[in-house]
Formats: structure tokens, C-alpha cells, sequence
């Protein structure tokens, strides 16, 4: 007896027939994307600006909604709130107001006053420039190093053409990560490069298992085209892709929904960029086999073998 199949043992969809269609969905995808990066560009976050981190302890439990309120009429931008430790716990933070380091005292002042003189100041902390520089050229080495790990990985494990064709579709499923936080307005913090290498190891790990399939049925049927044996393997792997991607992307949503507003913020990029990067595995990795001559190559490697 067999189970619940979310996808059919005899699925035969032509992927390669509607590639033109897809690259036609994804450069307008990226051309949106890019267009927002370029003239709205990135909504950065207290890590990125600077600003003030403080953490406070009330004498009962804090009534966040009521501090955020009494922080807001202050109007120093940007305030985030949240409980860590405990729920007397509270981590405070405020953008960079504009002007020097007087200014960000005066405003510091303020905050202490407004708050009172009941809570317990356990850390107060301003985040420089040099900071937040620090923090995006940090992500850019993360971001440029799992890229090159990946390129390098596949080069090895398969051919260097496999290798070049993951590494374009990462790079889409970048355009799309950053896309959606600019086109959003989505708040761009350090936990937006989480996002983004999750999406990149998720995505670059089933393009592995399509290519993998692919190399065995091109070992297996010397003679198929090449064009009939891509969606063979595509369609061999999709039911695996797709529960993958399904089984974290519910988890994903429940983490949108009850998860708080810090937990909402950085499950929502994540989902989007998994979603996606599962589209671009099966629909855009395997097809841009076809500007290669993979067979050709597969019979050099073995000849030499």
C-alpha cells in the first residue's frame, strides 16, 4: 500500500520545453529587484545607522507596549524593544539621531528621563559608524566566502559548468532576498546575511540533488537526448524538492505568525528566499545545463578515467 504522494510517481512536466518562459518570470524578477536596490535601496537597521543599546531591568514584570509608547513621543526614530532573560529583562534600542556626539548625549538624557529613575540601567552602549561598517563588511566575507565554498564544492563534485550554473542561481536567489527587503522596505539588520546564507544552502543543496540525478542518468542512458534526460531528473527529484522546501516553509510560517515581532522580521525573509530558491533549482539551475555540452565533457572525463 502506498502513501500520501504529494507528487505523482509518473509526473512528466516539460521543463525544458517552458524554460524561456521561466527566464523570461526571473530576469523580470531581478530586473524589479535591481531597479529597488538602485534607486530606493536598503532600509537599514540600528546595526547598519548606529545608535544607542540599552539594556534595563523594571522591579516587576515590563509593560513593553507601554515603554515603546513613552520612547515614541520622544520622536528619536527608530525604537525597538524587546524581553531577553526574563521578563523584567529589557533590551532597548534607539537610532543614530542626526548631529555629533552632544546630540547623541542630549538624546540619551532624554531616554533616561522619560523612562525614570526606577529602572536599573544594566548597559548602555552606542553603536559607532566604525560599527555598523564593520558589521556589513563582515557579512559581505560571509556572503563572498559560503559563494566560492559552494562554486569550488560542486566544480569538484561534478564539472565546472555545474559548478558556474549553481552559482547563477544563487546569485538569483540573492537579487530576490535583497529585492524583497527593498521593495518592502523590510527592515535590513545582521540577521538579514542569516537569511540570505540559509537561502543559499538550502537552494545550492537541492540544485546538488538534481545534478546529482542528472550525472547517473547521463552514466545510464548514453543515447537519451539531452533535453528528455534534464526532465527526467528533474522530475525524479521533484517530489523530494518539493516535500524539502513545503516541511520548512510551514515551519518558517509558524514562526511569521506566533512568533513575535523579532522572530517575525527574520523567519519572513527566509521563507521567501526558500521558496524561491527551490523555483530556481528546478527551473533555472538544471536548464542552463543546455548551454553546455555536458555529455561531451562526461565522456571526456571517462575516457581519461
Amino acid at each position: 500500500m502506498r502513501g500520501l504522494q504529494l507528487i505523482p510517481y509518473d509526473t512528466n512536466i516539460n521543463f525544458v520545453g517552458i524554460r524561456r518562459y521561466v527566464y523570461s518570470i526571473s530576469i523580470a524578477i531581478i530586473l524589479l529587484c535591481g531597479w529597488s536596490l538602485a534607486f530606493k535601496g536598503l532600509n537599514y537597521g540600528i546595526d547598519f545607522k548606529g545608535g544607542f543599546l540599552l539594556e534595563v531591568r523594571t522591579k516587576d514584570k515590563a509593560d513593553i507596549a507601554s515603554m515603546r509608547t513613552q520612547l515614541e513621543t520622544l520622536k528619536l526614530g527608530e525604537v525597538k524593544l524587546q524581553e531577553f532573560g526574563s521578563d523584567r529583562d529589557i533590551m532597548i534600542r534607539i537610532e543614530k539621531q542626526p548631529g555629533g556626539e552632544k546630540t547623541q548625549a542630549v538624546a540619551l538624557q532624554k531616554i533616561k528621563k522619560q523612562l525614570g529613575n526606577e529602572l536599573e540601567y544594566r548597559r548602555v552602549e552606542t553603536v559607532g559608524g566604525k560599527v555598523s561598517s564593520d558589521l556589513v563588511e563582515n557579512g559581505l566575507w560571509a556572503l563572498g566566502f559560503a559563494l566560492i565554498g559552494m562554486l569550488l564544492y560542486i566544480w569538484v563534485r561534478f564539472e565546472w559548468h555545474f559548478g558556474l550554473c549553481g552559482i547563477l542561481a544563487l546569485a538569483h536567489d540573492v537579487i530576490v532576498v535583497l529585492g524583497f527587503y527593498s521593495l518592502t522596505g523590510h527592515e535590513f539588520k545582521e540577521t538579514a546575511f542569516i537569511a540570505i546564507l540559509t537561502t543559499i544552502g538550502y537552494s545550492i543543496n537541492d540544485s546538488v540533488v538534481i545534478y546529482d540525478r542528472i550525472r547517473d542518468n547521463l552514466r545510464k542512458y548514453k543515447k537519451m537526448p539531452i533535453e528528455e534526460l534534464i526532465n527526467q531528473s528533474t522530475n525524479e527529484t521533484l517530489s523530494r524538492t518539493i516535500i524539502t522546501v513545503a516541511t520548512t516553509a510551514i515551519s518558517l510560517l509558524a514562526l511569521y505568525l506566533f512568533g513575535g515581532s523579532e522572530i517575525s522580521s527574520f523567519s519572513l525573509p527566509i521563507l521567501i528566499g526558500i521558496v524561491f530558491g527551490s523555483y530556481s533549482s528546478i527551473f533555472v539551475s538544471a536548464n542552463l545545463l543546455l548551454f553546455f555540452d555536458i555529455r561531451k565533457t562526461m565522456k571526456e572525463k571517462e575516457v581519461i578515467a
